[in-house]
């Protein structure tokens, strides 16, 4: 269903005005942005009932979105979320990193949870126009990121276990700081007793990769348990195109307190190296800094996502 005259001039606002709004960064303190949330200008919606395909989505100013007790999403969490940036490179434009891999894997997990999901196309569109009208928020290179969170929600009524009878696709952003602004490295805890995703189940973690002397990078192999990371991705096909040797398996507790070098990967914690872990109350430390394996490959990462060198990958979506 095609958005109302009056939505459809929200939308044509919001796109015109971008330009104008890009004076904003001047009052702006960068340089004190933290990781939370700051409500932007715009949000994008659309909606598909159960059985249809998503059509036609629409901006809207960002606030609040109404729903029934008995939705999906509230009574038994049918929805799924996907994270990424828009950040500005050196020359001053905005781009995004590799979009379409965080609508491929929307789309899987809707399908996992009985859940239509937008095409491609409608998902980059959106993406597109949300940054977009929200262009303003976006930090300068080197100061932040405009944070997007696309979300898809089972929004109409339901009682029994069954599909909701309506969809809601959304996504809206804030900007964000360095998640690890007051520390660049992460120390972790081995909990014996708990466990946060489990085989077959709908669970995931940022893979944790580990390095060993022998120019090896270990990784968990995406078995279900381990969610199939889009910087994960990236960081194993950067190693492999610098010559190392990258294995994806399962991989004991004994490799890992065993490495040279400990390094978690995600959208929001970016490339993070691990001092530290602690498993029974024995600690063993890692090595850290810039001559390490960690902080080449993040390095490469960064310069491709900001633009300083030329995104031979063809990673990049260009957004200005």
């Amino acid at each position: 269903m095609p958005p109302s005259p009056a939505l459809q001039a929200i939308s044509e606002s919001a796109v015109q005005s971008h330009e104008a709004d890009e004076k904003y960064g001047d009052a702006m303190k960068w340089d004190e942005l933290e990781f939370g949330v700051i409500p932007t200008d715009y949000m994008y919606i659309m909606k598909c009932s159960n059985g249809d395909n998503f059509s036609q989505g629409h901006l809207a100013p960002y606030g609040k979105i109404e729903l029934s007790p008995f939705s999906g999403i509230l009574n038994y969490g049918q929805g799924v979320l996907e994270g990424l940036k828009a950040i500005r490179t050196k020359d001053g434009r905005v781009q995004l990193f590799r979009p379409e891999e965080n609508a491929v894997r929307m789309k899987m997990s809707a399908e996992r949870l009985c859940m239509p999901s937008p095409s491609t196309h409608q998902f980059l569109d959106a993406l597109k126009q949300t940054v977009l009208a929200n262009k303003r928020w976006v930090p300068p290179e080197g100061k932040g990121a405009l944070y997007i969170r696309p979300l898809l929600i089972g929004s109409g009524p339901v009682l029994g276990l069954g599909p909701a009878p309506e969809y809601t696709f959304l996504i809206f952003a804030t900007p964000v700081g360095n998640y690890h602004k007051r520390a660049s490295t992460m120390n972790l805890y081995i909990e014996n007793e708990v466990r946060r995703a489990t085989p077959g189940g709908t669970g995931g973690v940022k893979s944790i990769t580990n390095y060993s002397p022998d120019n090896v990078i270990l990784t968990p192999r995406t078995s279900g348990t381990v969610l199939p990371g889009v910087t994960r991705k990236s960081i194993i096909e950067i190693a492999r195109d610098l010559n190392y040797m990258v294995e994806e398996r399962d991989v004991p507790l004994e490799d890992v307190l065993a490495a040279d070098e400990v390094f978690c990967t995600g959208t929001v914690v970016e490339v993070t190296a691990v001092a530290s872990i602690t498993h029974q109350d024995k600690r063993i430390e890692y090595r850290t800094g810039e001559e390490t394996v960690f902080h080449k490959l993040r390095v490469v990462l960064k310069e491709i996502q900001t633009g300083v060198v030329e995104d031979k990958m063809g990673w990049t979506m260009l957004i200005d």
